[in-house]
C-alpha cells in the first residue's frame, strides 16, 4: 500500500512536523445494517474513500489538506431496535467535535470540513453552536451524496442500501457485498400523514416499522460500473470544493457582488 501524505492515519511525524495544514477533513459515517447484502460499515467505507480520493485531487493542485480518521458511529436513534446498530446522540457528536475543534484551534489549523456519509447525522445545529464557541475556526460540513443529481446515474430512487449505495460498494468493496440472490427488495412503508412525505413536516422513522430488510430503495439495478462513474464524478466535484476551501481566506469568504 502506497502512503498518502494527505491521509493522517497513513502519514507520519517526520513528514508533518514542518507541514502546515489549511483544511482538516473529518469523515463521519455510521455503523448500521444496510439491507441484507451490504456491510454495517458501508457509510464509513464510502465516506473515507470519497474524502481521501477528493483530498488527493486537492493535494495534487497544491491544497494543504489532511483527512482525519473517520468517526464510525452516527446518530441512529430511529434504529435502536435493529441488532448492533450503534447510536451516538447528537449531544455526543457535539462533544467529539468540540474536542477536535479545540485541538485545531491550539495548533493553528484554520478550517474544518465535516464530511458526512450518513443520512441520520445532522450537523447544521452543531456547526452553528461550534461557530459561536470557536470564532477563530471556519467550520462547515458537506453531505457527500447531495453533491450530484443521482437520477443521472441510477434508475431507482432510495436513501439507504439502495441502488446508489450498492453500486458504490460493488465498485469500492465488492468482496463485502453478498451475491445478488441474497439482496432484499428495499421495499418500505411511508407515513400515513401526507405532510411528512411532502418533506415540509418531519418525524423520525422507526426503521423496523418502515422496512423488513432495513433497506430503503430497490438495489436490483446496481452495478460496479455505475458505482465507478458516480464515484469518479463525486470525487472530482468534492476535490474542487476542498481545494477552494484550502485557498479561501476565512476573513474574506463573501463576494461583493
Amino acid at each position: 500500500m502506497e502512503q498518502r501524505p494527505y491521509v493522517l492515519a497513513e502519514t507520519n511525524y517526520k513528514l508533518l512536523k514542518d507541514h502546515h495544514v489549511e483544511l482538516a477533513v473529518l469523515p463521519w459515517g455510521a455503523t448500521e445494517a444496510h439491507n441484507y447484502h451490504l456491510p454495517y460499515g458501508t457509510d464509513n467505507f464510502q465516506a473515507e474513500a470519497i474524502a481521501a480520493a477528493a483530498a488527493g485531487k486537492a493535494w495534487d493542485k497544491g491544497g494543504k489538506v489532511m483527512v482525519f480518521p473517520a468517526v464510525p458511529f452516527g446518530t441512529n436513534t430511529g434504529q435502536h431496535d435493529i441488532y448492533l446498530d450503534i447510536n451516538l446522540n447528537p449531544s455526543t457528536q457535539l462533544a467529539i467535535l468540540r474536542d477536535i475543534a479545540a485541538t485545531l484551534k491550539r495548533q493553528g489549523i484554520p478550517k474544518l470540513l465535516i464530511f458526512n456519509g450518513h443520512g441520520g447525522n445532522n450537523f447544521k445545529p452543531l456547526v452553528r453552536e461550534l461557530g459561536l464557541e470557536f470564532p477563530e475556526l471556519f467550520i462547515c460540513y458537506a453531505d457527500s451524496f447531495r453533491a450530484l443529481d443521482k437520477t443521472k446515474y441510477f434508475d431507482n430512487e432510495g436513501d439507504h442500501a439502495d441502488e446508489m449505495e450498492t453500486s458504490l460498494m460493488l465498485y469500492l468493496k465488492p468482496g463485502l457485498v453478498l451475491p445478488k440472490k441474497e439482496w432484499g427488495s428495499g421495499a418500505h412503508r411511508q407515513f400515513r400523514i401526507k405532510s411528512f412525505s411532502e418533506g415540509w413536516a418531519w418525524a423520525e422513522r422507526k426503521w423496523s416499522a418502515v422496512s423488513e430488510d432495513t433497506g430503503i430503495g430497490d438495489p436490483s439495478e446496481a452495478t460496479a460500473e455505475k458505482g465507478k462513474r458516480y464515484f469518479k464524478d463525486l470525487v472530482e466535484k468534492t476535490g474542487e470544493f476542498m481545494l477552494e476551501l484550502c485557498k479561501a481566506d476565512p476573513s474574506d469568504m463573501y463576494s461583493k457582488d
